[in-house]
């Protein structure tokens, strides 16, 4: 097939009326089209950079050359070469991605853990890690890579730890208009810190916001009618920190940080290694906040959890907990809604005598807890967990 019989091709697919192809099973097929046609474009830039044409126009490297003819970002024109130059030594990568099952992100996690030290590993695990990448979400996908990583080169981990808290940095300066600009980067553990409480600040805003609203128009408002954005609160949330933080006296009690470490058979056996909610890391990561913090402990194992009967009809305590820990996240494949706005529900209806325990129980968020309900059997909502949020939560802005 020559490139105008697919110009032409895709000329005829662009001049078609959208709404023909605006229906869920034709937009994953044209998002699995799309990734197969990256991936030949990331073959055919291989053999373009292998070949050096790109010397005759007296580019220095094919980046350059890239960067220059397509207008494409430097970082990008950078990332295709990358892609371009792995293709060879991942077949089973390059495999799935050239059906349409992968995405050339999914490229750039695996390019991300290949070092010389795990070459040969990588060789071995390759077609299970392919698995992996076709059946979980990509968040989870890279979570599993980071486990993975460890398990290859745990040393090599620690070090990568070592490196992210190294680049941490802050700074925050004053323009000649008198707006303070800024940027933040922190390492793992202690971006959990500072945003997990930014986060909390921000929601008790979030909750003044929508009161107030719903006392002046009376009744529940619209996220667009709060008083404030998202961006706005967390700004405000930031100075009531440095407000608490000011006003704090002097000798008083350092707050310890709460770990929450997940401690299954395998973990019992091989590393512990993922903040609740938060990225994977190594336990060296974890060991300089030893003396400081509180770690908490979750062991999973049927039957373990006696604080909540499992004839209780919610879920409390330790049980809750323990799920929470657990899923992390809500459990239906479209949502990723954190732990803490979620609700316990039980897998197996307690209306059907099912069992209040974490093997029967999973996280949902208020809306797919919902719809659950609407769709599921009769007998009323099998959930808990705290409050939902007053007119919905607004996700954050990205």
């Amino acid at each position: 097939m020559d490139l105008a019989t697919l110009s032409n091709t895709i000329d005829e697919l662009v001049g078609s009326d959208p709404s023909l192809h605006g229906d869920a099973e034709s937009v994953l097929a044209l998002c699995r089209e799309l990734s197969r046609l990256e991936c030949f474009v990331a073959k055919a830039t291989a053999e373009f950079d292998l070949w050096g044409e790109w010397g005759t126009s007296g580019a220095k490297t094919s980046v350059a050359y890239l960067t220059s003819r397509t207008h494409l970002p430097g970082g990008e024109a950078r990332r295709l070469v990358r892609r371009a130059r792995a293709l060879c030594h991942l077949p089973e990568v390059t495999q799935a991605w050239s059906e349409g099952s992968i995405t050339g992100h999914h490229l750039d996690q695996v390019l991300s853990v290949r070092k010389p030290c795990t070459e040969a590993t990588l060789a071995r695990d390759e077609e299970m890690l392919v698995g992996q990448a076709k059946k979980l979400s990509f968040s989870d996908f890279a979570a599993a890579l980071a486990y993975w990583e460890q398990c290859a080169d745990p040393e090599g981990a620690e070090e990568s730890d070592l490196e992210r808290r190294a680049r941490r940095d802050v700074y925050l300066v004053k323009s000649l208009s008198g707006m303070y600009l800024g940027k933040m980067t922190l390492d793992p553990v202690s971006g959990t810190i500072v945003g997990g409480e930014l986060e909390r600040i921000e929601q008790l805003l979030f909750e003044e916001d929508w009161a107030k609203a719903k006392s002046e128009l009376g009744r529940d408002p619209k996220v667009t009618e709060l008083c404030r954005t998202p961006a706005q609160r967390r700004a405000d949330a930031l100075v009531e920190m440095a407000l608490r933080s000011r006003s704090t006296p002097k000798g008083a009690q350092r707050p310890e940080p709460s770990f929450s470490i997940l401690v299954g058979y395998e973990a019992i056996y091989g590393r512990i290694c993922r903040i609740e909610g938060g990225p994977v890391i190594s336990p060296g990561t974890a060991l300089r906040w030893l003396d400081g913090a509180t770690f908490e402990r979750v062991v999973f194992a049927p039957g373990t959890r006696i604080e909540c009967s499992i004839k209780s009809r919610f879920f409390t305590g330790a049980t809750r907990r323990a799920i929470e820990l657990r899923d992390q996240q809500c459990t239906n494949e479209h949502c990723e809604e954190p732990a803490e706005r979620c609700q316990a529900d039980h897998i197996i209806p307690f209306s059907q005598d099912g069992p209040t325990n974490q093997e029967n129980g999973q996280l949902l968020c208020n809306f797919h807890n919902r719809q659950k309900s609407d769709q599921g059997p009769p007998g009323g909502r099998e959930t808990t967990g705290g409050q939902e949020q007053p007119g919905g939560r607004e996700p954050p802005d990205d």
